[in-house]
């Protein structure tokens, strides 16, 4: 079976939990099966010669026997329980408890793996509903030997199995899975340019991901270098270096996808070192890596995600200024990518020790959201201002499994090539992509090998206004794909120019015609009553309204900047109106009927005889 039909296989065992876990559970079952299985697999060839070796050891009454049978299995852990998949169900009326005895035999490194499943609740759930024989017995004929399903394939498979379970739970679109396609664009896009220092002799590079999810980057960063670029086992790009020695770093918040990430690196890297630089825990609050830089930093954080629970940890480092790792600047509480930028920073090498190379890819919102002198602003300025912004590369839309936003590849680097010095390159890669045979959730495109090498072409090439043919609404056209701006040019300030409130009044032609406008002078010729009785106040109205107007009308039309000269003038000219006392009265009776209305016309008139000047410009 090819990884599609292996993933379908084990999918289908939903059809038998589906009555007794949710579909958002399904996870609890299938993940930590797998995993089982596969460890099963692995260690099949050797489980005998370590349960040998055990007795023997034990025989000379030896303590640390951890070591040796390490050697004997040929991985960093082993299985000391004398069952496996086969004899767990030949002895069906016992299974839970032999289950729970196989999985309490891995080495303690692996049972730390196995713990974060809580499969001991679930081992429990399929036993009570009669389960557990029937999911058992399908992992059982599923064969996941290395020799039949190689590293790479395995790791597909994870990740094509963990993509199914975000899709049941409805996951944050930008957690856990990035498609294989823009992971190896971002992973050449990081090394681009190092290609003769990595093929040096006993070179050795280090790689980290601060959200390693199920460590697809970090595992494809190291096949491009020492293995190739290879698709459904053909090789389509040969190695950088076989020889290089390339140890893998990362942290993951999530308990699943980390234990995930880990044991497959156990299963990869014999040593078992890459897997034991796999730190739990949340990245922002709680760096397990701190005080050690990379060569190469590469991450998916997750999109629109707030940092609420690691808020405390994150602002006492800000306060820290330079000694801590979000001293530029902090983002809004609701969107933490620029955060996993910064810290990706503060891990960089200096460049006096080589420097470092980070491809990170965020959706638009670190871009554009946040004026200026806000947390995000001051991110993106002090990045700018220290020359980092290598080149940012716009990705076409839907590409990803659980959203079809936008998407961009930030490549930022602390050791430019000179020609690069106070430069940054846009490239338009919008356009780089073919359909799918197949949707996958909300992914309908993806950017074939070919499209991929050309976007590293254009990087590389550094050439301002290069253009591509580019297909749309049916015709081609040249359209420009590459921009290089200096770094200045996408700074601002912005500054305002306060000055005082400056009033004018004046009874003109074209101030007065504003009255009718006014919604306070509109008022009294409105009522909500009904019948006679709304018409004769809106008779009434009507009748203060004339009267306003033939006040207005009879001011003198010189222009007035003093507000207390303006209104002596205009309280005098009512005054003197023979019939301003009957229209007040008029204006008490409705008052005193429920009308709510002022009668005086000052306020209104001095609102349309009124010229201002704003007391702030912003420029």
């Amino acid at each position: 079976m090819n990884h599609s039909e292996i993933v379908s296989f084990l999918w289908g065992v939903a059809d038998l939990i589906r009555d007794t876990f949710k579909r958002g559970k399904y996870q609890d079952v299938i993940l930590p099966l797998t995993v089982l299985r596969r460890l099963d697999c692995v260690l099949a060839g050797t489980k005998e010669k370590v349960l040998a070796k055990q007795a023997e050891l034990r025989g000379k009454k030896l303590e640390n026997l951890d070591p040796q049978l390490r050697r004997m299995a040929g991985f960093a852990f082993y299985n000391t329980s004398r069952y496996d998949f086969e004899k767990l169900l030949a002895d069906a009326p016992h299974l839970a408890a032999n289950l729970r005895n196989y999985i309490a035999g891995f080495s303690p490194n692996m049972r730390e793996v196995l713990e974060k499943f809580d499969f001991d609740n679930t081992i429990s759930k399929l036993d009570e509903a009669g389960l557990l024989f029937q999911v058992l017995e399908r992992f059982k004929n599923v064969e996941l030997h290395p020799d039949k399903i190689d590293n790479p394939t395995m790791g597909t498979i994870f990740e094509e199995l963990i993509r199914k379970f975000n899709e049941a739970l409805n996951e944050n679109p930008g957690e856990h899975f990035t498609p294989r396609d823009v992971v190896h664009l971002m992973v050449d896009l990081m090394l681009v340019g190092d290609e003769k220092e990595i093929r040096a002799k006993k070179a050795i590079r280090t790689v980290y991901d601060p959200c390693c999810g199920s460590g697809g980057m970090l595992m494809i960063t190291k096949e491009h270098i020492t293995v190739g670029l290879r698709k459904n086992g053909d090789l389509l790009r040969p190695a950088i270096n076989e020889d290089a020695e390339i140890h893998l770093f990362g942290q993951e918040v999530n308990p699943e996808t980390w234990a995930v990430s880990k044991s497959d690196l156990f299963m990869k890297d014999p040593t078992g070192r890459d897997a034991d630089n796999i730190a739990y825990g949340s990245t922002l609050s709680n760096d397990r890596h701190a005080g050690t830089t990379f060569d190469y930093l590469i991450a998916n954080p997750p999109y629109g995600k707030d940092w609420k629970r690691d808020e405390d940890a994150v602002r006492a480092e800000h306060e820290r200024g330079a000694a801590g790792r979000f001293s530029p600047g902090l983002p809004r509480i609701s969107d933490g990518q620029l955060l996993f930028l910064l810290h990706m920073l503060a891990h960089a090498k200096q460049p006096k020790d080589g420097g470092s190379r980070v491809a990170i890819i965020m959706n638009g919102s670190p871009l554009f959201t946040g004026d200026a002198g806000s947390g995000e602003s001051e991110i993106r300025r002090f990045i700018l201002e220290h020359d980092l912004l290598e080149a940012l590369i716009a990705l076409p839309e839907q590409l990803f499994y659980n959203t079809g936003i936008a998407t961009y590849v930030w490549v930022v680097t602390n050791r430019k090539a000179p020609a690069r010095k106070g430069k940054a390159q846009l490239i338009d890669a919008t356009s780089f992509w073919v359909p799918m045979r197949k949707s996958l959730g909300d992914k309908r495109r993806e950017i074939p090998l070919d499209r991929s090498q050309d976007i590293l072409r254009i990087l590389s090439d550094f050439q301002d206004g290069e253009t591509r043919r580019v297909a749309k609404d049916g015709t081609e056209e040249d359209v420009v794909v590459s921009r290089i701006f200096p770094t200045t040019h996408f700074g601002f300030r912005k500054v305002t120019v306060e000055r005082p409130l400056r009033l004018n009044f004046q009874a003109s032609a074209e101030r007065i015609a504003r009255l009718e406008e006014e919604k306070g002078f509109q008022a009294p010729a409105q009522s909500k009553k009904k019948g006679a009785a709304g018409a004769r106040e809106q008779a009434e109205g009507r009748e203060l309204q004339e009267e306003v107007r033939k006040l207005v009308g009879a001011l003198p039309g010189p222009l007035f900047k003093d507000r207390d000269e303006f209104e002596r003038l205009l309280d005098g000219a009512a005054k003197s109106r023979k019939h301003w006392n009957s229209s007040r009265h008029s204006a008490g009776t409705s008052r005193r009927a429920g009308r709510t209305t002022r009668p005086s016309p000052t306020p209104s008139s001095r609102r349309s005889l009124r010229s201002s000047t704003p007391r702030a410009a912003t420029c």
